[in-house]
């Protein structure tokens, strides 16, 4: 599957339960989050900023993965820091569907006046922190034994994206 086999484009209400079909997928590795199940979309839903929300889409209509933001602070200093998700479907993986959503979330972040990305990343997780390399992320800390997964301590390298060309004045 080659870049021009998918197009990125804004979620749709509709994608939900792409979306959450992915997102167990991910949660299925042990390799993603610390979450254990895929929630309700109601849940989902208010956990991420209501834009940009980005899907890829197959051709035929079918979503092959999702990245979404969400807030890390209610405070007004950090309205331009989020959180980042990318979660790509199993049989899609290995395709460049992670790196091209990455990079369109990039684009529409920056519109949207975000300055600061970060992600959450399991160290085993090397292609995750590898596409996130290749999109200007980058390590700023490890947060050690931050939490247990499956009764084990696990640690999460907290990345970052600062932005070029936003929150720069």
């Amino acid at each position: 599957m080659s870049a021009l086999e998918f197009a990125v484009e804004p979620m749709r209400e509709a994608d939900g339960p792409d979306v959450l079909r992915i997102y167990a997928e991910g949660i299925a590795t042990g390799q993603a989050t610390f979450q254990t199940e895929a929630p309700a979309w109601a849940e989902w839903d208010a956990g991420y900023l209501p834009q940009p929300r980005l899907v890829a889409r197959e051709r035929g209509g079918r979503v092959l993965g999702w990245c979404a933001l969400s807030s890390i602070s209610r405070r007004e200093v950090y309205a331009g820091v989020v959180e980042e998700s990318v979660y790509v479907a199993a049989d899609a993986r290995r395709r460049g569907v992670d790196r091209a959503l990455l990079q369109a979330m990039v684009r529409e972040s920056e519109a949207a006046g975000i300055w600061t990305m970060q992600a959450g990343i399991f160290p085993e997780n090397e292609a995750s922190v590898a596409v996130h390399e290749a999109c200007g992320f980058r390590v700023v800390g490890v947060r050690e034994r931050i939490g247990r997964h499956d009764g084990h301590w696990r640690d999460v390298l907290l990345m970052e994206r600062r932005s070029r060309v936003t929150g720069r004045e």
